[in-house]
């Protein structure tokens, strides 16, 4: 923004905030990479607790670092009975969001490792916000279901045991592998809403847990998390691939918004969509039941060939096949949002601790619009 000439860009686009060395989006060849490592391979060859590692310690493991990581990570995962309590005990009404966003400032205070207001902490050992996130969704869950809380398995990926914590047994390896790999791709993504608040909360010196809860906060927004259970509502509003076209008629003219289509960053395909559609179909001849599968690929296809038409192309983000994959995971849509938490905490911490290498205090400036100075009045003289 220029004070001066009263230009300034609305919701900050284009505008370059800081420096950053954890991730690069480039929109216009659909590319994602973390690192420097392409999204496409970390999600074919890495697990969930490597990219963990590769984005808080800036390089990827040698066997012997990613064996104790993988056990500092897992001993991690129980979490203490008064947050089990309080999991229990929330409202329960509540989005489980809230209890996230609740459940990360009350553990600041609980666990045994504590965060001061300093440059330096040692979040990279305990892990407690990356690790306990998944067992607070999974403990929501089983609650919300009358049943008990399902210890961790310590032989399992972190979306592995996950799943086994929700469903209160083993997956399978496919199921695992596919769930793990989801949690890859949604662990950072630049400087979104999310991030930029756990940025500017960090900036602050406040603690680790303060901007990961803020940051969750900004993640409940309906403009920012939750666009796969509006994809479904979709999916299951249009009911089947043959009713799609008629579906959207009525769409376009009324000028609603197709779910999961288009990306306020990426020009072409999502890169993540195209992994995701693959989990999509993989789940779907898994288990014998192609009917999201196949109600999504044609609304693509009708969609796209209509704005083309229109010299308006949009393609798939990675929220347009997720949901469906996490359905056929038998995960109900409330943990949809909690899930995109329960990855994006890695990068979110990421940028907490590379926020302070370099600390500014974020401070904009502002264009004011408001009326003229203008005198102070008595009550009694007061028109309106």
């Amino acid at each position: 923004m220029s004070v001066e000439t009263g230009t300034y860009s609305k919701g900050l686009e284009g505008v370059i905030a800081d420096e950053t060395t954890i991730s690069r989006i480039d929109g216009q060849h659909g590319k994602l990479s973390y690192r420097g490592y392409d999204i496409a391979d970390l999600a074919a060859h890495s697990d969930f607790e490597e990219v963990v590692f590769l984005l808080l310690n800036e390089h990827l493991p040698s066997a012997a670092e990613l064996a104790a990581w993988r056990e500092r990570m897992r001993v991690s995962r129980d979490i203490p009975t008064q947050i089990r309590e309080m999991i229990r005990g929330f409202p329960v009404g509540a989005h489980p969001m809230q209890l996230l966003q609740s459940v990360m400032a009350y553990m600041s205070s609980s666990v045994e490792h504590r965060i001061h207001h300093s440059p330096t902490c040692d979040c990279r050992d305990t892990l407690h916000q990356v690790v306990q996130t998944a067992s607070v969704v999974a403990a929501y869950q089983r609650y919300r279901e009358n049943k008990g809380y399902v210890q961790p398995r310590m032989d399992l990926s972190h979306g592995g045991n996950f799943l086994s914590m929700v469903r209160g047994r083993e997956p399978e390896e496919y199921e695992s592998r596919i769930m793990d790999t989801c949690l890859v791709l949604h662990a950072e993504h630049e400087f979104n809403a999310s991030t930029f608040t756990a940025r500017l909360v960090a900036s602050t010196m406040s603690t680790c847990y303060c901007s990961i809860s803020a940051a969750m906060g900004a993640l409940y927004g309906s403009l920012h998390g939750g666009a796969n259970e509006k994809v479904m509502e979709m999916v299951e509003e249009i009911g089947s691939p043959d009713r799609v076209g008629a579906w959207m008629d009525t769409a376009l003219a009324q000028k609603r918004k197709v779910m999961g289509m288009g990306h306020r960053e990426y020009k072409v395909k999502d890169p993540r969509s195209f992994v995701m559609e693959e989990f999509l179909k993989e789940l779907s001849a898994r288990k014998g039941d192609s009917r999201y599968y196949d109600t999504l690929k044609e609304i693509e296809r009708q969609f796209r060939a209509r704005m083309e038409e229109k010299g308006k192309p949009l393609y798939p983000n990675v929220d347009f096949f997720s949901g469906a994959v996490y359905t056929m995971l038998g995960l109900p849509r409330i943990l949809f949002t909690p899930i995109f938490a329960m990855a994006r905490v890695a990068g979110w911490l990421a940028h907490v601790l590379e926020q302070r290498k370099d600390n500014r205090i974020y401070r904009p400036e502002s264009l004011y619009k408001g009326p003229a100075p203008r005198p102070w009045l008595p009550v009694d003289q007061r028109t309106s």
